[in-house]
């Protein structure tokens, strides 16, 4: 392991004693990746009101049904709509999304003339400076300003696969949306991450989904500093950078339900995801 966590020591022009400042501590859970039956165990700072946005990249039913069955909105970023019909086709009319939105340059006809057909509203937006991504946070927070408990967990299914471009985007939007403290989770069949904002982080770690694998990236940043415990190779107060060092492919361990992290500035943190069933 040694060639993930010490086989660079640069300072990236960071002293590892450089302090945080000011800095709200915050717990993380991904339960939302839980049966039903083990989601209803959730402790009271791990529930919250969530929305779901589809993606138009890959992805398994069991998968997109688990997350559908725990979030309260769902919306599909344009193309995200030909992925539902196409992986549900007789079943599709029991998930229909509260709305399909984007420039609409992907979405089929076909599947256009079905969701209209069930009352499903699509709505165009050609503005080509916003993701369809974007368009899509866009009308959940306009759907916030009328509601009285907003969701504050916003689940993507797709965003870490497929062209490289889109992935850096999701990196670099979820880097963004974390000034709005919202809490936003990209998700694939292969993975589940998001972004720490600088200070301390509680991870509740659901080993019956997540794991072994897991990494703290450095994406957006020159570097950070950063402290672990709960993982298998542990950090204290190490530089971690693209020139330097970056903590990939280190382990979740059984005995440990939480991971702490510190960092002195926005990282991702990533995990594998088990197979879904």
């Amino acid at each position: 392991m040694a060639d993930h966590q010490t086989q660079f020591s640069t300072k990236a022009g960071i002293s590892p004693t450089s302090a945080i400042g000011t800095y709200e501590t915050k717990h993380w859970s991904t339960s939302f990746l839980l049966p039903t039956s083990e989601r209803s165990s959730e402790s009271s700072h791990t529930q919250h009101k969530r929305a779901l946005i589809v993606l138009n990249q890959p992805f398994s039913f069991s998968l997109f049904d688990r997350l559908w069955s725990s979030t309260q909105h769902h919306f599909c970023a344009d193309g995200g709509a030909n992925r539902v019909h196409d992986l549900l086709r007789e079943a599709c009319s029991k998930y229909l999304p509260d709305l399909i939105k984007g420039d609409l340059d992907s979405l089929r006809d076909d599947v256009k003339d079905y969701y209209t057909s069930k009352g499903v509203p699509i709505i165009t937006d050609e503005d080509q400076y916003s993701t369809d991504l974007m368009k899509c946070i866009s009308s959940l927070e306009e759907i916030e300003k009328r509601s009285t408990a907003p969701d504050d967990v916003v689940v993507l299914l797709g965003g870490l696969s497929g062209r490289l471009d889109q992935t850096i985007h999701t990196l670099s939007y979820l880097h963004k949306l974390r000034k709005t403290g919202r809490r936003v989770f990209a998700v694939t069949d292969e993975n589940v991450g998001w972004v720490l904002d600088e200070g301390e982080h509680f991870i509740s770690i659901e080993h019956s989904v997540l794991g072994p694998t897991c990494g703290l990236l450095p994406v957006g940043i020159d570097s950070t500093v950063l402290s672990t415990t709960g993982l298998r190779w542990n950090l204290s107060d190490n530089v971690s950078s693209f020139d330097g060092m970056v903590s990939t492919s280190n382990h979740l361990v059984p005995e440990e339900s939480t991971v702490w992290v510190k960092t002195s500035r926005p990282i991702w943190w990533c995990a594998e995801l088990k197979q879904i069933s």
